[in-house]
């Protein structure tokens, strides 16, 4: 399983030592650094089941400087979203877990670290 971060957010640091005291496998990727590319961002999508916009952390400056709240919610404009969010990968909710079936979570929550772990 690989686990995007961000380090300096305590999701992910909470979800890193649920990971560690579980014991599990898994890979760091300091999304922030090891920008994902579009497509990426799109497999992730899949594999979460949700869209760009579900992802997209809206408080953010960056999100407010570009207006993101205002941008139409649709099959049309995903493309748009996708590309602000590896434009700008701080956008992206954290962390995220992909799992061993093919799936992914957003792991905000211990639940949802677990969730990922029984997949």
């Amino acid at each position: 399983m690989e686990i995007w971060i961000n380090p300096a957010c305590s999701k992910c640091r909470s979800a890193l030592t649920l990971l560690d005291a579980e014991g599990a496998e898994y890979t760091v990727r300091r999304y922030l650094e090891d920008v994902p590319t579009p497509d990426e961002i799109r497999q992730v999508l899949d594999r979460l089941g949700l869209e760009p916009w579900d992802i997209t952390r809206t408080q953010e400056a960056v999100a407010k400087e570009l207006g993101v709240k205002e941008w139409p919610r649709d099959a049309a404009h995903r493309d748009r979203w996708i590309e602000a969010l590896a434009g700008h990968p701080k956008l992206i909710q954290r962390p995220i877990i992909t799992a061993e079936d093919g799936t992914a979570v957003v792991a905000r929550s211990e639940e949802a670290v677990r969730d990922a772990l029984s997949r």
